[in-house]
């Protein structure tokens, strides 16, 4: 016999807590379901910071994306001579997103609604609405480490990041690319070194991205990569020598601790350059490193890392589309007066509509 799971099922009346005064406080079931209508609609609107700062919502199955800013060039004109017809100014790629249906139900007996208190009923639907955080954090960090393509529904492609095959990155005014150029890139030692994220950095910046004002790079790294990288300093090894090397990486920089960490200053009791804020657009934001700020995320797995560019939250230009539609229902079940709140969330297992981030594992390429 299969033992059951606390966290789903009907909640019935055996389910009631000792309430705190009485058994019923008050609360009418309509005001309820009303309330759990809005908190749906404020936790939508409220999208987790950090996630917000990679993806752009959408609805589209499909779209366009410009991949250059091609434009015409005028000729000296002739007296007799017709110009030549400028077209439409670059070209595009095709970019797809998948699309998945997922729900989650909250369940309630006539004989709980009467005899638990309205605290007893909320806590379902915040056990909803963690879910729900829990899907859509893990379905787009798991988009952002993955070098897999795919189709959607229409057959459109939906693209990872460059991986080394063809399309690769599109020309930067005088600069080009070659299709096997890719934003996966490794170590090949067995810890984090600066020359990885400085290759990173160029990698990125090269094909124009995190150049303009508006836009942030973010190094988003597992606490324990995040712990190393406070401790890189400029002109020093940025870890260990390993294997045949004669010294470590050296530091192109100093990492900067934000203004809200502990007091630091350098060997020679200076401080150079500004201090960044400790909060961007509501994220924490440990520290900088050169152009780079670095922020520390348990949903990062231990050994990798994302340099992304990000132009604030849910920005069109950000590097990572979400596809999604959410609704809320309330409907009797075959229990007998029984109210379902069901929450639906339509979502696709994203798409990159621009690529401009990079991706690293730290341990050595097998």
């Amino acid at each position: 016999m299969t033992a059951p799971a606390p966290q789903y099922g009907i909640n019935v009346k055996g389910d009631r807590l000792a309430p705190v005064t009485q058994t019923l406080d008050g609360v009418d079931l309509n005001e309820l379901w009303n309330e759990f209508s809005d908190l749906l609609q404020i936790w939508n609107a409220e999208r987790i910071a950090l996630t917000d700062l990679l993806v752009f919502d959408t609805t589209a199955s499909a779209e366009a994306v410009a991949q250059n800013s091609e434009v015409a060039s005028f000729e000296e004109a002739t007296e007799l001579g017709v110009p030549r017809a400028a077209e439409l100014p670059g070209n595009g790629l095709l970019v797809g997103y998948r699309f998945r249906d997922y729900d989650l139900s909250g369940r309630f007996s006539w004989k709980a609604l009467r005899d638990w208190d309205a605290r007893q009923v909320r806590s379902v639907m915040d056990n909803i609405l963690s879910a729900d955080n829990k899907l859509v954090t893990g379905m787009i960090f798991r988009r952002l480490f993955s070098n897999t393509r795919t189709v959607n529904e229409f057959g459109a492609p939906v693209w990872d990041f460059y991986d080394g095959v063809a399309p690769g990155p599109p020309q930067f005014l005088t600069r080009t690319f070659p299709t096997t150029e890719t934003h996966f890139i490794t170590t090949q030692s067995s810890q984090i070194d600066s020359d990885t994220i400085f290759d990173a950095i160029r990698l990125i910046t090269r094909k124009g991205y995190g150049l303009h004002p508006n836009s942030k790079m973010l190094l988003i790294t597992n606490s324990d990569e995040g712990e190393l990288i406070m401790q890189w300093r400029k002109g020093l090894e940025s870890r260990p020598k390993q294997g045949a090397e004669t010294q470590g990486p050296i530091s192109e920089y100093s990492f900067i601790p934000a203004i809200d960490q502990l007091p630091w200053i350098t060997a020679d009791g200076m401080l150079v350059g500004t201090q960044a804020p400790g909060d961007l657009w509501g994220i924490k934001i440990w520290g900088t490193w050169g152009p780079v700020s670095l922020i520390q995320s348990d949903y990062v797995p231990p050994g990798y890392s994302a340099l992304i560019t990000t132009y604030g939250p849910n920005s069109p230009y950000n590097p990572i589309g979400f596809r999604q539609h959410f609704m809320i229902t309330s409907c009797p079940t075959n229990h007998k007066r029984t109210p379902t709140n069901v929450a639906q969330r339509s979502i696709q297992s994203l798409g990159l509509a621009q690529i401009q981030a990079h991706s690293g594992r730290h341990q050595a390429r097998r």
